[in-house]
């Protein structure tokens, strides 16, 4: 830094004080009552971003809490990008590595920001399905089911989906809680719970590389969990499918291979 021109310094000088004003000096020759504006504006301007993009997370602290947490994100974190929709990405990369969990935090604080982070990601993902040889109205079972690129699945140990200032769950679930997150043509997010076997059908749609057929992966699934009625989980399965289908989880179906 000493190799810096000295507007450079300044500005370094300037921006560690609007990070942390309680134990950063402002710079020598700027006015006071100027530097008050700044270190407002910065803060509430972030506080502002992240309470929009974070609103359970919010509306589940105190103003003094909240803020405290703004305030060690400033201080603590170097984001590596400068754009606004990003900064949720930076906020809980900052919760995930940097935050210290204190004795008062809510022990799904991690899970449920992470939630929160993937509606919005969700909701500005450029991503796109590809249509091409994609039949919308084709057999599930016959063909091969496509997943769409706009969902994404997750497993919590908390039913994030539900927490609310009503529902503040101080134990993890009895088993994991399985979430698909999706965005449909309309652009609105929304979510389903799965049950541990649907979870994993989905997850053997994506990952479905040899072109099997939704029977075929039904099947498969049988086999792994030693489920004793194949016939009876293809046939849950087909509504399971179905529903997806219903939901633009899937897009429909191609031939297979």
């Amino acid at each position: 830094m000493a190799d810096l021109p000295d507007f450079q310094k300044k500005q370094f000088a300037f921006a560690a004080h609007i990070r942390d004003p309680d134990h950063v000096a402002a710079p020598a020759d700027v006015e006071d009552r100027r530097m008050a504006i700044y270190r407002q504006l910065f803060f509430n301007n972030i506080r502002n971003l992240l309470s929009n993009m974070f609103p359970v997370l919010k509306k589940l602290h105190s103003t003094d809490k909240w803020d405290g947490m703004i305030r060690q994100f400033m201080q603590k974190h170097r984001a590596e990008t400068p754009y606004f929709l990003q900064l949720p990405q930076e906020f809980l990369d900052f919760l995930q590595n940097e935050y210290k969990l204190q004795d008062d935090d809510f022990p799904f604080l991690l899970e449920l920001a992470h939630y929160e982070y993937i509606e919005l990601a969700l909701s500005i993902s450029e991503e796109s399905n590809d249509l091409t040889g994609v039949d919308p109205a084709g057999d599930l079972l016959a063909n091969v089911p496509v997943k769409s690129k706009l969902t994404w699945a997750y497993s919590y140990q908390y039913p994030v989906h539900r927490i609310s200032p009503d529902n503040l769950p101080t134990e993890p679930s009895e088993q994991p809680v399985y979430l698909a997150v999706y965005r449909r043509e309309n652009d609105k997010v929304n979510f389903l719970e799965l049950n541990p076997i649907t979870a994993r059908l989905l997850e053997a749609i994506e990952k479905n590389s040899e072109g099997k057929s939704g029977a075929d992966l039904l099947r498969d699934l049988a086999l792994e969990i030693s489920y004793p009625d194949v016939d009876a989980l293809i046939q849950h399965g087909a509504a399971a499918l179905e529903e997806m289908k219903h939901l633009e989880i899937l897009t429909g179906t191609r031939s297979p291979a």
